[in-house]
């Protein structure tokens, strides 16, 4: 019995087989381009197929880079090459060293045609794209349960903003019976859930993979929607007829989730920020306004009658203070009038003048004042006051009283 090969053998005996052959070490191969990836290190990666089967393929970024030509998924190209077999993974491959196109692949064929005949209908028109929810409550999710897209968008949305309610509508995302089930699911969401906005998601894959999103029928669901779509299918450089249709594209999954809800930390960050910013002006606002009291209060005080009451309650009292200087400077006067008058008076008082010596002189007969010695006859009788009495007297010639010698009284 032989000895069994190890797998490391029989792979190398496999590969020498084929670098043993000639006719694969110089062959043109022709075929579609699919998964086409350009690798960090400058390597091209794709594979080539047709109806019934496929080629993988890579070319050296030394080959890569004296290429006037960069092919992509869908398109037909004529590859030259040798084929041998990549002992790590046990498959054989091209190893390309010239590419050139040969024209459209029929799926990327199929997929330009109905792209410029429903953009034709205005299907694509951004005029007919809805506004995305600021705040989702319901999401609904168009993927199939079993695929990692749906954990990956529960994890985010957990993370994200873990209000928003979940609810799948589960639908196949690969095969021919895909394109109806989708359909059928985004028309479930719009008749029987309340959703704020619908991700129609699935992971990546080959162009193959992703067709069920270039169907028509989806397309169309998408845009009868009444819901908000974002799609989220494939990797960041797949586009497929569901992108163009939604009114949001995202460039995964994960992707279509983030950009379906606001983040939560940066929500409280804000909130932070504008209560900062809240408090921040309320104090402004606040002190402007004592400002402005402490401004009106000093006009109010200007023009306040408590102000005009007290201004004229010291008039008042200035002015009583000046009525009473002038009263009593004026009874001051009029006491020194009054004294002068009194004392001018009290001099041409009788009695003064009689205290001072003088007398008098009166008729005895009717009180007549006589100041005149003229005016009197002898034998006329007088009274004459002095100070503290009266004499009765009687008026003699002056001849006859010195001659007679005689005594009046």
């Amino acid at each position: 019995m032989q000895n069994p090969y190890s797998v490391t053998e029989l792979t190398a005996y496999i590969r020498r087989l084929f670098d043993d052959d000639l006719h694969l070490q110089g062959v043109w191969v022709e075929g579609e381009v699919s998964n086409f990836r350009r690798a960090p290190s400058g390597h091209w990666y794709f594979t080539l197929k047709d109806d019934q089967a496929q080629l993988k393929c890579v070319m050296w970024r030394s080959s890569a880079d004296r290429q006037d030509y960069t092919p992509a998924d869908g398109e037909a190209v004529q590859a030259w090459g040798r084929v041998s077999v990549y002992d790590a993974q046990g498959v054989y491959q091209l190893y390309a060293e010239l590419l050139r196109p040969v024209g459209l692949g029929d799926l990327f064929r199929q997929f330009t045609e109905l792209k410029a005949r429903l953009e034709a209908e205005g299907l694509f028109d951004p005029a007919r794209k809805r506004p995305l929810p600021a705040f989702p409550r319901l999401i609904g999710v168009v993927t199939s349960s079993e695929a990692a897209a749906f954990q990956d968008i529960q994890n985010v949305l957990r993370r994200r903003f873990p209000l928003a309610q979940v609810i799948l509508s589960p639908t196949l995302v690969q095969g021919s019976d895909a394109p109806a089930q989708i359909a059928a699911a985004l028309e479930r969401l719009n008749a029987h859930t309340q959703a704020d906005v619908i991700l129609l998601c699935r992971g990546g894959g080959s162009i193959e993979d992703l067709w069920a999103f270039n169907d028509e029928r989806v397309a169309r669901a998408i845009a009868a929607s009444r819901i908000p779509v974002i799609t989220g299918v494939g990797h960041e450089t797949d586009f497929t007829i569901a992108d163009f249709a939604a009114d949001l594209r995202a460039p995964t999954p994960s992707a279509a989730a983030e950009i379906a809800t606001p983040d939560r930390a940066e929500l409280a960050a804000n909130v932070q920020a504008l209560d900062e910013t809240l408090t921040s002006w309320m104090q402004d606002e606040l002190e402007c306004r004592q400002r402005a009291l402490v401004v009106a209060r000093r006009a109010l005080g200007h023009l306040s009658p408590a102000g005009r009451v007290r201004g004229l309650r010291q008039r008042v009292d200035d002015l009583n203070a000046r009525l009473l200087a002038g009263w009593r400077g004026r009874s001051a006067m009029w006491r020194e009038r009054l004294a002068a008058r009194a004392a001018a008076l009290q001099a041409a008082n009788p009695e003064s003048i009689l205290a001072r010596g003088y007398a008098i002189v009166s008729r005895s007969e009717d009180g007549r004042r006589i100041t005149a010695a003229a005016g009197v006859r002898p034998g006329t009788g007088i009274s004459i006051q002095f100070a503290d009495g009266d004499l009765k007297a009687r008026v003699e010639d002056r001849e006859s009283h010195e001659r007679y010698k005689r005594t009046l009284f």
